[in-house]
C-alpha cells in the first residue's frame, strides 16, 4: 500500500509542500516513514525501510506551525493511532494545555499533534476510535480535513471535513480517501466530496458518511471526469512553461463555453437567478491572482455596464462586515473553489442574502456548490504553483459576463456587442502570435535577473495587470517587485528610481497611452530602465530609448490585459529559470490556499 499512497502523493505535489510521510498496519502494529523535503527523500527511505501493509494513509505537508522537518512531518502517531491533516486547527494552543495539564507529553510544534492526543487520550478513557473521534470533532476550531487510522484496525479508515475537502473513493472491496479526486484518480473512478461538517467511517465494505450532527447522510456519487489523469509535462522543462503554452487552447475551450462564435454574441452556459438590469451594486472578492483577474473586471463591468462594482481581497472582506443591500450581486473568483478566505467571504454574503456567483477551475469544488450560480474556468488541471492559464480563463469568463451584463442594461448596443465578441474570439490566435515573443523575452530576463528590485506600471485595466506582473515575478524568482499605477508615479515611487532599476511599463496604445508615456518620461529622466510592452503603434509612438521593447499584437483595448499576461508570465517564468529557481513548486507557497 505505501508505494500506492505516493503515487497518490506525486498527484499532489503542485499544491506545495514541505514534508511527506506514510503510515501503513503492520501485522496490526502502526508504522511510518517521514522525511523533510521533496517525496524522493520519502521514496529513499521506504526502499530501505519497506512497508508492506495493506492498509495506510500518507501526507504530503505545508508548514502552518512548526518548521518543515521530519519531526513535524506527517502523519503524526501515539500508541494508539496516525493522523493527516490539511488546514489549521485554531484552538490548538487551549487544547494542548488542557492535555499538559493532565500530563500528556507533546513531541512536535504543530497544531496537528492536538488532534492526535485528544482522540488518544478519549480511546484511553475506554472509548472505541469512533467514539473517540466523534466527541473529539466538536472540539476543533478551524479549517480542516482529517484522516485516522488506528492500531489494530486493519478495516476501518475515519476521515473528517470541516472547511477543507476531502472526497472518498469507492473500490470493489476497497475504499479511498483523498483531499483531491485527482489522487483517488488511478484507484477508482467513483468518488463522493463530504459535505462541510461530513466525518466518514471506512471499511473494505463501504462508507457510513455522517454529518455534524452525526446522523448518517448520503452523498451523491461523481464519476471522475477521464481527464483525471497524472499531469504531464511533455516536451516542457516546466509544468508553468506548459501552462503558459496552452493558455490559447484553453482560452478558446472556454470561449467555446460562453460566446456563440455564428451570432456573435455571449451566450452565458447558465440561468441567472437575477436580472443585471435590477443589480445596483457588484461586490467582488478574492485572493492572490484571482483577485487581480477581478480587479481587471472592475473596469469592464463599470465601463461596459455602467454599474458601480466594489472589490475586496478575500481576508479582509470577510472581517470588516460589509453591508451589502439585499438582492445584490456577489461575485467570486478561485482556481480551486476552497480557498479559505474567499469561500468564508462567500458564506457572509450568503447569509446577507446576495446572489452568489463564482468563477471556479473546480466545478465540484465547495465554492461552486454553496453558490447560487457557477461560471465555470475550462483551463484544466493547472499544476503550476503561480497561477498562468487559470488567470487568463478567469479573465475569459469575467469579460464575457460584463458583456452580457452591458447587453441586460441597455449600455451596450447589438453592435457593440458583435465588436467585442469579435474581440474576444480573435484572443487565442493572438495569444499564439504573444507567445512567439518568448526568445526576446527569454534573453532579456537574463538581464532582469540581476535586478534586487523591479517596479511595473500601467493605467486603466494594465494598473491591475502591472500588480500581477511584479507578483509572478515576486512568486517564482523571489526578486522583490511592486506593481503601482503608472499616474502614482511621482507620488512616491519615482523615488526609487535610478540607473540600477528596470521598470516594466505596460501600455498598449489606446486613449491613455500618451499620458503613460509621459510617466515613462519621467523614469528615462532618472535614468530608470524602461521595459516596455506595448504594440506596434505604441513601440512607434513611444519616442524613448528603451531596455528593450515587446511589441505585442495589436488588439482591441478591451482584451488587452488577456494578451499581454502572456509577456508577463514568461519574463517572471525566465528570470526565474535562469537564477535557477524551482518555478513550479516555489518556496512558503501552496497551489491552494485552504487556511487563512
Amino acid at each position: 500500500m505505501a508505494p500506492q499512497i505516493v503515487e497518490a502523493l506525486k498527484r499532489l505535489e503542485y499544491r506545495g509542500y514541505d514534508s511527506a510521510g506514510v503510515a501503513t498496519l503492520e501485522e496490526g502494529r502502526l508504522d511510518r516513514r517521514r522525511a523533510e523535503g521533496k517525496l524522493r527523500n520519502l521514496e529513499t527511505k521506504l526502499s530501505q525501510a519497506p512497508l508492506t501493509g495493506v492498509i495506510g494513509i500518507g501526507h504530503t505537508r505545508w508548514a502552518t506551525h512548526g518548521k518543515p522537518n521530519e519531526t513535524n512531518a506527517h502523519p503524526h502517531a501515539t500508541d494508539k493511532l496516525a493522523v493527516v491533516h490539511n488546514g489549521i486547527i485554531e484552538n490548538f494552543r487551549e487544547l494542548k494545555t488542557g492535555l499538559e495539564a493532565k500530563g500528556i507529553r507533546f513531541e512536535t510544534e504543530t497544531d496537528t499533534e492536538v488532534v492526535a492526543q485528544l482522540v488518544t487520550y478519549e480511546i484511553r478513557q475506554g472509548r472505541g476510535p469512533i467514539e473517540a473521534v466523534a466527541v473529539t470533532l466538536p472540539r476543533l476550531r478551524g479549517a480542516f480535513a482529517l484522516g485516522f487510522l488506528f492500531s489494530g484496525e486493519e478495516d476501518l479508515l475515519i476521515g473528517a471535513r470541516h472547511g477543507a475537502p476531502l472526497a472518498i473513493g469507492y473500490g470493489q472491496g476497497e475504499m479511498y480517501l483523498g483531499s483531491d479526486a485527482l489522487a483517488l484518480a488511478p484507484f477508482t473512478d467513483e468518488v463522493a466530496y463530504l459535505d462541510d461538517g461530513d466525518w466518514a467511517i471506512l471499511s473494505h465494505k463501504g462508507a457510513d458518511i455522517r454529518d455534524e450532527s452525526g446522523k448518517s447522510v448520503q452523498r451523491v456519487r461523481h464519476k471522475i471526469p477521464a481527464g483525471s489523469f497524472m499531469a504531464d509535462k511533455g516536451n516542457y522543462r516546466h509544468f508553468m512553461a506548459k501552462e503558459i503554452h496552452e493558455q490559447a487552447e484553453v482560452v478558446g475551450r472556454t470561449l467555446a463555453h460562453y460566446v456563440n462564435f455564428s451570432g456573435e454574441r455571449v451566450e452565458l452556459p447558465f440561468e441567472l437567478p437575477f436580472d443585471f438590469k435590477d443589480l445596483n451594486r457588484i461586490s467582488i472578492s478574492a485572493c492572490g491572482t484571482a483577485y487581480l483577474a477581478g480587479l481587471i473586471s472592475k473596469y469592464w463591468f463599470e465601463r461596459l455596464a455602467r454599474i458601480p462594482v466594489e472589490i475586496d481581497v478575500a481576508s479582509e472582506f470577510r472581517y470588516r462586515e460589509a453591508p451589502l443591500e439585499p438582492g445584490g450581486l456577489a461575485l467570486f473568483v478561485s482556481q480551486s473553489g476552497e480557498t479559505a478566505d474567499t469561500l468564508a467571504s462567500l458564506r457572509y454574503a450568503t447569509a446577507e442574502k446576495q446572489h452568489t456567483l463564482s468563477v471556479v477551475n473546480v466545478p465540484t469544488s465547495t465554492m461552486a456548490r454553496e453558490s447560487n450560480v457557477v461560471a465555470q474556468t475550462l483551463a484544466g488541471v493547472e499544476v503550476g504553483v503561480a497561477s498562468t492559464k487559470a488567470f487568463t480563463c478567469q479573465l475569459t469568463v469575467l469579460l464575457s459576463l460584463a458583456i452580457a451584463a452591458g447587453r441586460a442594461r441597455g449600455t451596450l448596443s447589438a453592435e457593440d456587442e458583435k465588436e467585442l465578441v469579435n474581440a474576444l474570439i480573435a484572443v487565442p490566435g493572438q495569444m499564439t502570435e504573444a507567445i512567439k515573443r518568448e526568445h526576446q523575452i527569454e534573453v532579456l530576463s537574463r538581464e532582469l535577473s540581476k535586478a534586487k528590485d523591479v517596479l511595473y506600471l500601467g493605467r486603466g485595466t494594465s494598473y491591475p495587470l502591472a500588480m500581477e506582473g511584479a507578483l509572478k515575478l515576486k512568486e517564482i524568482s523571489y526578486i522583490h517587485a511592486e506593481g503601482y499605477a503608472a499616474g502614482e508615479l511621482k507620488h512616491g515611487p519615482i523615488a526609487l528610481i535610478d540607473e540600477t532599476m528596470p521598470v516594466i511599463v505596460i501600455a498598449p496604445h489606446d486613449n491613455i497611452f500618451e499620458k503613460t508615456v509621459s510617466n515613462m518620461q519621467e523614469v528615462a529622466a532618472r535614468g530608470g530602465r524602461i521595459i516596455l510592452i506595448t504594440d506596434e503603434k505604441g513601440a512607434l509612438e513611444a519616442g524613448l530609448d528603451t531596455m528593450a521593447t515587446i511589441v505585442m499584437p495589436s488588439v482591441h483595448p478591451i482584451v488587452a490585459p488577456i494578451i499581454n499576461a502572456i509577456p508577463i508570465q514568461l519574463l517572471a517564468y525566465h528570470t526565474a529559470v535562469f537564477m535557477g529557481k524551482d518555478v513550479d513548486q516555489p518556496r512558503n507557497l501552496a497551489k491552494s490556499v485552504t487556511v487563512e
